[in-house]
């Protein structure tokens, strides 16, 4: 029992366990309607050792009464204290056959969470009170203490199949009717799109790339696209490697179609102030946000994701620079736990989550440059995580040699984004052009390709 029981009792309620403990002793199959209940939802440790006993006995499908109940009590908790007989006899004889099991249910919950979140005031207390660690750490501690409460009362249940189709076919109706209303964000490239429709809520979707082929640009890309598309969509844009100024210098570039030298040296000419003070507002009125904290955790990514109004995609810049918080003595494993975390991340937030990830350099002498999903950095489970993977190839850009030699070539290169893996349709190449002063990715349209070459 906690210090603060000398001050006041624990929110609890004797008569809603008794009351769901009788019906469970009178009708067994009446548990599946607490389903959700665990034994540390009660307060007694006596109404604990008796739900913990009946979902032994239920579990086995051994019969349940009083004899049996008693035995399972005394055999599990060795308790000699406890007058199990008599106690579970007065629980039966208050217990009635149609009582109002969910209410009471409802009402231990309830009484549960209460107390998990005095508890967990007085751990943010004794943190607090300690005052080790630095400030930032101990809210971010105090955060995933409540949100993890918040998580263990959430539980799905069997669904009949019927029940999901008719959700989803009024879901097709409706999209018949109002086609831009899909779930998720839709790329800006149109050929891309085709390929996913969008990029689906609870999608972990990885970009890989060899050094200096651009994958960050292209990662940019894509949060300027949504953000613009969607103004009331957060963009989180979580870089490791580089700071927000670098990346806004990018987006401002990109955005403004001014190269980057002249960004970072601002000598604008009169024409290109004009075109930068339109591309910093179409920025500014986007909701896209920016972390450049290095050696970030998925805790720390959840935590601030948590605080954002509506989030329509999160970015992380890039996988081998996060920190994992287990198997640090093995990256491999350690790798695994990161995508595993960011695909439950994806799944509990309903939202997509896009992770940049490093490419191995092919072996020399290897003939095909092109990457394949065994040249993931780490791999672990990444390839197993992920429900989309793009990789970008960029011909004789295989030494990662980089971005640099790009920036004062204005000329088009081009770059084949590879859709290595698809959960929700097929793969294949979608080919951009890529403007290396301008940090800017442009689909290129394949059909006038074709026409082009047809009429020569």
């Amino acid at each position: 029992m906690s210090e603060f029981e000398g001050i006041k009792q624990y929110p609890h309620s004797n008569e809603a366990e008794q009351a769901v403990l009788g019906a469970l002793i009178l009708d067994p199959n009446r548990f599946a309607d607490v389903a959700g209940l665990t034994e540390e939802d009660f307060y007694t440790d006596t109404h604990k050792a008796i739900f913990s006993a009946i979902r032994n006995l239920y579990t086995l499908s051994r019969e349940i009464d009083v004899v049996t109940l008693v035995e399972e009590v005394r055999r599990s908790f060795n308790d000699a204290d406890l007058d199990a007989a008599k106690y579970i006899k007065t629980i039966c004889d208050l217990a009635t056959e149609n009582s109002n099991i969910a209410e009471y249910v409802r009402i231990i919950t309830e009484k549960s969470v209460l107390r998990k979140l005095i508890d967990a005031s007085r751990k943010i207390s004794e943190k607090a009170f300690e005052g080790t660690g630095e400030v930032k750490q101990i809210v971010q501690y105090s955060e995933d203490l409540v949100f993890r409460i918040a998580d263990e009362r959430y539980h799905t249940e069997l669904t009949h199949i019927s029940d999901t189709v008719k959700e989803n076919y009024a879901r097709y109706q409706y999209l018949a009717h109002n086609p831009n209303s899909y779930s998720g964000v839709k790329t800006g490239y149109s050929e891309l799109d085709r390929y996913f429709i969008s990029l689906d809520e609870g999608d972990l979707v990885l970009i890989g790339a060899r050094p200096g082929v651009g994958k960050t640009t292209f990662a940019l890309n894509l949060a300027l696209n949504v953000g613009l598309r969607y103004p009331k969509k957060s963009v989180a844009v979580f870089s490791l490697e580089m700071s927000k100024e670098q990346l806004v210098n990018r987006l401002v570039s990109c955005q403004a179609l001014i190269d980057n030298y002249t960004v970072k040296k601002a000598t604008f000419t009169d024409e290109q102030w004009g075109e930068l003070a339109e591309a910093c507002s179409k920025l500014s009125g986007t909701e896209i946000y920016i972390d450049d904290t290095a050696n970030v955790s998925v805790t720390d990514i959840v935590t601030k994701v948590r605080r954002l109004k509506d989030p329509g995609l999160i970015i992380i810049d890039y996988l081998q620079l996060m920190r994992g918080e287990s198997h640090k003595d093995n990256r491999v494993l350690e790798i695994g736990d990161i995508t595993r975390s960011l695909k439950i991340l994806a799944k509990d937030l309903k939202v997509p989550v896009l992770l940049v990830s490093q490419l191995s350099r092919p072996p020399k002498g290897l003939k095909e440059k092109r990457p394949q999903l065994q040249d993931l950095r780490d791999s672990g489970s990444i390839e197993q995580d992920a429900d989309i993977v793009m990789l970008l190839y960029r011909e004789g850009y295989d030494s990662g040699e980089g971005e640099k030699n790009n920036f004062a070539d204005n000329s088009q290169k081009t770059v084949e984004c590879i859709i290595a893996k698809n959960r929700h349709g097929s793969t294949g190449t979608v080919n951009f052009a890529w403007y290396g002063p301008y940090f800017k990715y442009v689909e290129i349209d394949e059909s006038y390709n074709k026409d082009k070459e047809n009429d020569q």
